[in-house]
C-alpha cells in the first residue's frame, strides 16, 4: 500500500535504487518508509527516473524507490497487486489491452512522458530494398506492439493491411504481401537475439537501446513521432491517481528538465520527449 511522506521532516530523503529480475516473478520488495515504489524498464525508463532521483526528487519533497523489471508482465501484475506504487514503461494501447485482459484492471495512465520510436533492424541487409522475398520477419508477440510493428511494415511499403485492421492487427490482417515475408511473433525483450536467426526483426525502442543498436543509424525504418499514440508513461492505480506524491512525480517527468535530459543523453531520436 502506499506510503505517505511524514509531512515537511521527509522534504530531504536520500532516495533508494533498487534491482530485480522482473522476468523471474519474483515480487518486489518492500518499499523504503515513505518512499514511491516506481517499477520501470532498465532502458531508458530507470535511467530517465534515475535523473529524477538525483537531481528533481529531493527539491519536490519526494522519496523514490526504482525497481527494475526485463518483462512487460510483472510490472502492472505488482502494480494492481500493491506491491508498486507506480510504473514506468508502457504505452497506453499496452495498457489499454492490459486492462480488458484482466477484466477492467483498475489501473490509470497518469501522464506521457516520451516515446521510443519502434524500428527495423536487420544484421544481414542494408536497405528496405535488400530484403529478399520469403524472407523471415520478427515482431513483438503482443497484442499492441505487434500491430504497431505491422503498420510501421506497412508505412513503408512492404506489406498492406486491411482496411479498419488498427492498433490490434495481426498477421490475419496482412491483405497484401508481395515479397510473401513470413513473420515470427516473439516476447518483445527477446527481438534483439533473434536478428542472428531472421532477416530483419521490428524493435522496441527499449530494448533496441539495451542492445546497442543505434536507431538513427541501424534501423532500416523508424516509427515517426508526429501523431504517433505509443508514448511511454507514468501509470498507476486509478484509487491513487490523485495522490498528491504521484501527481508531483509526474510533473517532474513532463518538466523542461527531464525533457532536457532526454534530448542530451540519447539525441540520436532514440527517445523523443513527449512535452517538447
Amino acid at each position: 500500500m502506499r506510503r505517505f511522506l511524514g509531512g515537511a521532516a521527509a522534504a530531504v530523503l536520500t532516495l533508494v535504487l533498487t534491482a530485480c529480475g522482473g522476468g523471474s516473478g519474483e515480487p518486489a520488495a518492500p518499499a523504503a518508509d515513505g518512499a514511491v515504489k516506481i517499477g520501470a524498464s532498465p532502458t531508458p525508463h530507470a535511467q530517465i527516473l534515475t535523473f529524477v532521483r538525483d537531481k528533481l526528487a529531493t527539491g519536490a519533497g519526494l522519496k523514490l524507490e526504482i525497481v527494475e523489471f526485463t518483462d512487460y508482465v510483472q510490472p502492472n501484475t505488482q502494480l494492481q497487486d500493491g506491491k508498486l506504487d507506480a510504473n514506468f514503461f508502457q504505452h497506453k494501447p499496452y495498457l489499454d489491452d492490459f486492462v480488458a485482459s484482466k477484466g477492467g484492471a483498475a489501473l490509470t495512465f497518469l501522464q506521457p512522458v516520451h516515446l521510443e520510436p519502434l524500428g527495423l533492424y536487420s544484421r544481414s541487409v542494408k536497405s528496405l530494398g535488400a530484403l529478399p522475398a520469403g524472407a523471415s520477419i520478427a515482431v513483438p508477440n503482443d497484442a499492441t506492439n505487434l500491430g504497431r510493428a505491422l503498420k510501421l511494415l506497412q508505412d513503408n511499403g512492404l506489406i498492406t493491411l486491411e482496411e479498419g485492421a488498427g492498433t490490434a492487427a495481426t498477421e490475419r490482417d496482412v491483405a497484401g504481401n508481395p515479397k510473401k515475408f513470413t513473420f515470427k511473433p516473439l516476447e518483445a525483450a527477446q527481438l534483439p537475439r533473434s536478428l542472428q536467426d531472421v532477416d530483419a526483426a521490428v524493435i522496441n525502442g527499449n530494448y533496441a537501446l539495451e542492445a546497442g543498436l543505434k536507431p538513427a543509424g541501424d534501423g532500416l525504418a523508424l516509427e515517426k513521432a508526429e501523431g504517433n499514440p505509443y508514448a511511454n508513461g507514468l501509470v498507476v492505480r486509478t484509487d491513487q491517481k490523485d495522490d498528491a506524491d504521484l501527481k508531483k512525480l509526474a510533473g517532474l517527468l513532463a518538466g523542461p528538465e527531464v525533457a532536457k535530459y532526454i534530448k542530451d543523453t540519447f539525441g540520436d531520436g532514440a527517445v523523443i520527449p513527449a512535452q517538447s
